[in-house]
């Protein structure tokens, strides 16, 4: 990855609504330039996709969102990526990461109940052969989304300690 590559996925995943235009003047590039680097990011793959941090809290129709963490038994040949293909190719699941410790994969997961969501695990995951347990999380509340706080704290709560 180039030195404008980083320079501008950074500022991309601070403000992805940002402009070439503005990218160009905060790195005192030509504005070709940046639209060039973002394409060719996006044709390589490196930048994946523009998206937008929701507060589901404050959203109307809030899905129940869950974390799985799969224990699995790795197939030969595949590993866990065959596992994990399988798993992220259901649309319920919003993301699935391998990880160290107790369990192999973690699983997000979106759906519109907890009987839909713990239907998902009984019905379809815990079905895979391979898949060996699972445990899952209900997420409850989120106070901080990709870096970002879900709250503003515009007042201050502070207690005077003023004699």
């Amino acid at each position: 990855m180039t030195a404008l590559e980083k320079d501008v996925l950074a500022i991309l995943s601070d403000d992805a609504r940002i402009s070439h235009k503005k990218i160009a003047a905060m790195l005192s590039k030509d504005e070709a330039e940046i639209s060039a680097c973002i394409a060719g990011m996006e044709k390589s793959g490196l930048l994946v996709k523009y998206t937008a941090i929701v507060n589901s809290e404050k959203a109307d129709d809030a899905l129940v969102e869950a974390l799985i963490e799969v224990k699995v038994a790795p197939k030969k040949k595949e590993g866990f990526d065959g596992m994990a293909k399988q798993i992220a190719a259901f649309p319920e699941v919003k993301a699935v990461y391998l990880m160290s410790g107790a369990y192999d994969l973690a699983v997000f997961v979106e759906d519109r109940t907890l009987q839909q969501v713990s239907r998902f695990v009984s019905e379809r995951i815990s079905t895979f052969d391979g898949v060996l347990s699972t445990a899952t999380h209900f997420i409850l509340k989120k106070y901080k989304i990709e870096g970002v706080l879900t709250e503003k704290d515009d007042e201050d709560r502070r207690l005077s300690v003023q004699a």
